[in-house]
């Protein structure tokens, strides 16, 4: 696409020389021909108009060439914007899945840690009730055996909550 300018502006460019060095010439030859001021006159008339007539035609191929480098060019960037939209939507369609994919991942380990943590506290407080228990049944044993040796001065003070 680039050519295609460099070689349009090349075009106008050399139409432009060619049409201004026509015009010259052409004043020129009719200045140093032997002919009459009205037949001169008739003939730089003429002249003018042909080269309006030319300059015209120039500006209306320079308008044609502009328009379809325009179109050109709005198809191609038309073309750009669809591809570059597609792309897009498929790099967010992926991104997408792919973010999909790590919270569910992330929900079912954090499921599995919660899960996990709930049989280690269970465990747990099964053990810490059981050394509860053993401490309550060894307190009560150690006083039972305090008051039936009759050494109340060495008796443990603590009362035990009741149990259910």
């Amino acid at each position: 696409m680039g050519n295609n300018r460099d070689n349009g502006d090349n075009i106008s460019t050399k139409l432009t020389f060619f049409l201004v060095g026509a015009g010259i010439g052409a004043v020129l030859a009719l200045l140093f021909a032997p002919k009459s001021g009205e037949e001169l006159r008739n003939d730089i008339a003429d002249a003018t108009r042909k080269g309006i007539d030319r300059s015209r035609e120039a500006a209306q191929q320079l308008g044609t060439k502009a328009t379809e480098y325009y179109d050109a060019g709005r198809v191609k960037v038309g073309e750009y914007y669809d591809n570059a939209k597609e792309t897009a939507e498929e790099y967010y369609e992926a991104t997408r899945e792919r973010a999909t994919e790590l919270y569910d991942t992330a929900t079912a380990k954090a499921g599995d840690v919660v899960a996990k943590t709930r049989d280690a506290v269970a465990h747990q407080a099964g053990s810490i009730s059981a050394a509860v228990e053993a401490g309550k049944k060894a307190y009560v044993e150690e006083k039972r055996k305090t008051e039936l040796s009759g050494r109340t001065e060495a008796a443990p003070t603590y009362k035990p909550e009741k149990t259910m």
